[in-house]
């Protein structure tokens, strides 16, 4: 039973969008509380339970996926919708090498040109030990020769400019998910195969 109630359930907001993901466990207490409401797929056509409800449907349609108690079989949710939550988290973009190429576009920021990745470097605008932090607004993507070019310089000192100016991006995940995340099937409606790259959230 354990093991069961530590298995990943998707949560969406009331909009029906990918937020999250929680154990079982707490889905099941989601659940009970009526804070949220079981998603399943019958037939083709999404239908959701509240507590009372998926407790008789599990009656009903037994299922190897369930948990008992001495009066209770209940199945295990595999996807919840929030009764109130209608917002996306708010996540931090990590400073990661292949983030900045990402932002970037493997696209050298001083001369304009696309590179494979290995053909890139990433470079300080201003340089370290002129003060220049290690931070999105200081490093951007540069070709071997232009970072030759501009050496221990800034751009300004190498006669060069910058494509655009660096910053943060605001990309905001859809659902925060490891690569070798497990994913049950039925959560393919919901979550694009495009955001399976991202770190895992932390549970609700």
């Amino acid at each position: 039973m354990s093991s069961l109630l530590n298995e990943p359930v998707l949560v969406l907001n009331r909009l029906w969008q990918a937020v999250n993901v929680c154990s079982a466990k707490r889905a099941l207490v989601l659940l009970f509380q009526g804070h949220a409401q079981v998603v399943c797929d019958e037939a083709g056509s999404f239908n959701t339970f509240n507590f009372s409800q998926w407790t008789d449907f599990s009656n009903e349609k037994p299922h190897p996926d369930s948990v008992k108690s001495v009066s209770l079989r209940i199945r295990i949710p595999r996807v919840i919708v929030l009764a109130v939550f209608d917002k996306l988290p708010r996540k931090d973009v990590k400073f990661t090498r292949h983030n900045i190429f990402e932002r970037d576009k493997n696209v050298c920021q001083y001369c304009g040109k696309s590179f494979d990745r290995s053909d890139l470097n990433l470079d300080h605008v201003v340089p370290r030990d002129r003060g220049g932090p290690t931070s999105w607004e200081n490093i951007v993507c540069s070709c071997i020769r232009c970072n030759t070019h501009k050496a221990n310089r800034t751009p300004q000192e190498a006669g060069m400019r910058l494509v655009q100016s660096p910053k943060k991006p605001k990309w905001r995940p859809f659902v925060q998910i490891n690569v070798g995340y497990k994913c049950h099937e039925s959560w393919k409606h919901f979550v694009d195969v495009a955001y399976w790259n991202v770190e895992l959230g932390d549970d609700l």
